[in-house]
């Protein structure tokens, strides 16, 4: 009944392209700091940086998920905790990098909050987001998905595989997982972040996500 532009392996590839496009603007900026530096990556795995082939003796990454990760990569390690609430002391990174996880966080004000503590933490930061308006929604794969009413949403992914996200047939749980994605559009996004530089990622003409980064001239 319903139709994707992409399957999952082609919005998967897209998606790597993007990545990889992405790192090296950070790789430029990351370029300019002074060794060692220490980066909290904010919903980060190791895989990520091995899929960056980023080879930096003086580099140290601290992933911060809700559950620690084994890592085994010697100059990574892990800590569970919550983005809104990072349990550290201010300005102890001198990067905070994040990719596509503030519009996980929840409610506006708790995005506000992560935006807040990765301010606070780091000295720098890296942060990017999915446009709201993009017409392709990046999470489901599917056009305008993010526009639709909660109830049709939540009707579609009880009955199709969509995007990233197999088929849930509970109700409950597939309302939980539509509702955990709040999208976020330019002014939003640079309300958060007032004094960062905003760089939008571009497709055929259209903006599919922002980075914005700020304190890189520290």
């Amino acid at each position: 009944m319903f139709s994707k532009i992409a399957d999952n392996r082609d919005g998967m590839s897209l998606a790597t392209q993007f990545r990889r496009k992405r790192f090296a603007l950070f790789q430029s900026l990351l370029a300019k700091v002074e060794r060692p530096v220490h980066i909290l990556d904010i919903g980060g795995t190791e895989d990520y940086w091995r899929m960056m082939s980023l080879d930096d003796d003086q580099m140290f990454i601290t992933l911060l998920n809700l559950q620690q990760e084994n890592v085994t990569t010697s100059n990574m390690n892990s800590m569970a905790g919550d983005a809104r609430d990072i349990q550290v002391l201010d300005q102890s990174f001198d990067i905070v990098f994040s990719n596509s996880v503030i519009e996980h966080v929840g409610t506006i004000d708790d995005q506000s909050k992560m935006a807040n503590e990765v301010r606070r933490v780091g000295k720098r930061y890296f942060v990017q987001t999915p446009n709201r308006y993009f017409p392709l929604e990046p999470h489901f794969l599917f056009p305008l998905f993010q526009f639709l009413p909660v109830k049709l949403r939540v009707w579609m992914l009880q009955k199709f595989d969509l995007g990233w996200f197999k088929r849930e047939t509970d109700a409950v749980k597939a309302r939980e997982i539509v509702e955990s994605i709040r999208l976020l559009n330019k002014k939003e996004f640079s309300a958060l972040f007032p004094e960062a530089t905003i760089y939008e990622e571009k497709i055929f003409g259209l903006t599919k996500s922002f980075v914005v980064y700020g304190g890189w001239n520290n």
